[in-house]
């Protein structure tokens, strides 16, 4: 597909006209190129991309990148609610609570233009907040920390490892449905690269392409997908901790 082609496609709409040298030369790299290569689906691509603009603060591509990913049928609403969550999580609840206002008002629009009833959305329960046997929680989220991280899980010794981490990263919010691990690692991933956080984004990145959940491959292309949206320069950050990662597995 041309970029046009894959622009209607990504974001559901027609293109807008490109009247600049950077409307012209994003269209060209981001539609003509990046979303049409090979290694990533689109839905994959797409989780990386929201994660990317609704870091960086962009109402107006949040709202058309939400509103794409509604109306295409990539996400569903509660795959998109359970993004948001994911989301608050690693890149701060002030953030999460933008993509929070966002997807109700997508979500809203999809339907107004369909001439429908926007359906109400289901009122959440205390099942919904995982088991209630504090103990089981936090074994939970010891195992779940292990699995996803491939390493020991951390000492239950101050607030931030025991209440947060062991609690209710690992302990409620891994282990959510309508989310894959896969797809929480495609949001987790642009988020700790974007944070500058050195540990973080070596710790995604290896236990990403450790676990087998991401393909060196597909990291390749979750590397390219981060930079066109939040920058080369976090990009190259991300990109070395991947190839770090496999000088290390080819010894």
């Amino acid at each position: 597909m041309n970029a046009d082609e894959t622009y209607r496609t990504v974001m559901t709409v027609d293109p807008p006209a490109t009247d600049s040298p950077f409307e012209v030369a994003s269209r060209e790299f981001l539609f003509g190129q990046v979303w049409n290569r090979p290694g990533l689906s689109i839905r994959d691509r797409r989780l990386v991309a929201l994660a990317c603009v609704a870091a960086a603060d962009a109402v107006k591509p949040i709202d058309d990148h939400v509103y794409a990913a509604l109306r295409s049928g990539d996400l569903t609403i509660d795959e998109l609610n359970e993004v948001t969550l994911h989301f608050a999580v690693y890149c701060g609840w002030p953030k999460g609570s933008q993509l929070e206002v966002t997807v109700r008002t997508q979500w809203h629009r999809i339907h107004a233009e369909r001439g429908e009833q926007t359906p109400p959305w289901p009122v959440r329960t205390v099942d919904d907040l995982g088991p209630a046997d504090r103990e089981q929680r936090i074994r939970e989220g010891q195992q779940l920390f292990t699995d996803v991280n491939l390493v020991d899980a951390p000492p239950s010794d101050s607030p931030y490892f025991y209440a947060g981490i062991l609690n209710f990263v690992f302990g409620h919010m891994w282990a959510r449905p309508d989310l894959s691990r896969r797809d929480r690692r495609l949001v987790t991933l642009p988020c700790v690269a974007l944070s500058d956080a050195i540990g973080p984004i070596h710790s995604h990145v290896d236990s990403a392409l450790g676990s087998g959940d991401v393909t060196y491959d597909e990291m390749q292309e979750i590397c390219l997908q981060f930079s066109a949206y939040y920058g080369f320069a976090k990009g190259e950050v991300l990109q070395d901790a991947a190839e770090r990662w496999r000088a290390r597995a080819s010894r």
